[in-house]
């Protein structure tokens, strides 16, 4: 790391108190190079030479003429490579909306301090500071995929499915995986489904898409009862599907000629895509489906736009909850609200309740403690191949019997 001494620090706050209070502070913790503005139009101007431009800028939200949020865009428009620590007075929520915003410019941004500064934590934000070049590497551009291509590697048998493995978050039983499917590119590598999905729905490849996914996790699914593994297998089902009433034929035949229960087939459905004004189709498909015992999940729930009205007009029976609102709902309040609320009303409405995003500990640890049904996310497992399920399988259970999962000591 750089040494203290050649970081040349910001500080733009409107009180004179405060950019003393900040200089001082700094000073005493070794940085040398402490300039200070009172307002945006002539932090700017430093900004503009490259011999006066700081590497990292203390930034105050609530300023006249010029206020923080407008700041950061200008930061934007000059291509600023330095990172960000906002200090304010505002609420929790209204910093980690500004500090939502820095990151979506791309603007490293080590934390955020709330007014009046305890100096230990400026001190500790301030050693995540790393120089530029490490900070703000150039990514390269996300390759653009042509629906030729997509077509050529679903005939070719490129893309394959991995399985992120459901827990009961009670027992720590293995209730069920969730079907991801992943393309095995003969020369870019693994590529992910955000990257062809969309060209899937854009040209008319999605039906041809969910048939390849649902054949391989069927035939996945049987191999896994036939060995005594009765997991619930989830398939991700786009709204696309859903526009032909071939569909649920489909699906009905290919669960009857795999030799297994519908009771044991999850069809996710991602709330985030607006239904079309007909929802009579999709409507239909749906309920048929449920008919026939197949579940229904909403998964991302909370995350479109439509999310109520879809939970009263179709007979989900499973709600997922977004990982947005579960990673680190344990510290947060405003993602704890938004988690407690979509718990409550799943309950009440009879569904099973399953936990997207469990990271770390502290994320299973409030799932057991508000009654979560079940979870998933990088805490149990990554997404695998079939072929090492088994051996996730065996490392859980020795987690579970070593006390490494708090509850089941």
């Amino acid at each position: 790391m750089q040494s203290a001494s050649h970081i040349k620090i910001l500080i733009l706050d409107d009180d004179t108190f405060m950019l003393k209070l900040l200089t001082r502070m700094l000073t005493k913790q070794g940085y040398a190079t402490v300039s200070s503005c009172d307002n945006g139009v002539d932090a700017l101007k430093l900004i503009d030479h490259a011999d006066t431009c700081p590497d990292l800028i203390l930034l105050d939200l609530n300023m006249p003429d010029m206020d923080g949020i407008e700041f950061v865009r200008y930061l934007v428009d000059r291509q600023f490579h330095g990172s960000l620590i906002l200090v304010s007075g505002e609420d929790e929520r209204m910093l980690r909306t500004a500090e939502k915003l820095v990151h979506a410019h791309k603007i490293p941004m080590l934390g955020y301090l709330h007014k009046p500064v305890n100096p230990d934590k400026l001190s500790e934000i301030m050693k995540k500071w790393e120089p530029p070049s490490l900070e703000n590497k150039p990514q390269p551009n996300k390759k653009i995929y042509r629906a030729e291509e997509l077509q050529s590697a679903i005939s070719n048998h490129e893309l394959m499915n991995y399985y992120q493995p459901k827990v009961s978050v009670a027992t720590g039983e293995v209730i069920g995986v969730e079907t991801l499917v992943r393309w095995h590119h003969p020369t870019d590598g693994l590529v992910f489904p955000d990257r062809f999905i969309g060209i899937a729905e854009e040209n008319h490849l999605i039906n041809e898409l969910t048939a390849f996914v649902l054949t391989d996790a069927l035939a996945q699914a049987k191999i896994w009862h036939q060995s005594g593994l009765t997991l619930r297998v989830a398939i991700n089902v786009s709204m696309d599907n859903l526009t032909s009433l071939d569909f649920q034929d489909l699906v009905v035949n290919m669960v009857t000629e795999a030799g297994l229960s519908p009771q044991k087939i999850v069809l996710e459905v991602t709330e985030s895509q607006l239904m079309g004004a007909d929802t009579r189709i999709p409507l239909e498909i749906l309920t048929r489906l449920r008919l026939k015992r197949f579940h229904l999940s909403i998964d991302d729930f909370g995350t479109g736009h439509s999310s109520l009205a879809q939970l009263r007009d179709i007979p989900f029976d499973e709600l997922k909850i977004d990982q947005g609102f579960v990673h680190r709902a344990w510290t947060d309040d405003t993602l704890r609200a938004i988690y407690d609320a979509s718990l409550s009303m799943a309950k009440q409405l009879g569904m099973e309740v399953v936990a997207e995003g469990v990271e770390d500990q502290n994320d299973w640890e409030l799932l057991r403690r508000t009654g979560c049904d079940l979870a998933q996310g990088n805490f149990i497992s990554r997404p695998l191949q079939a072929a090492d399920f088994s051996n996730w399988m065996e490392e859980w259970q020795n987690r579970l019997r070593n006390g490494l999962i708090a509850g089941f000591l």
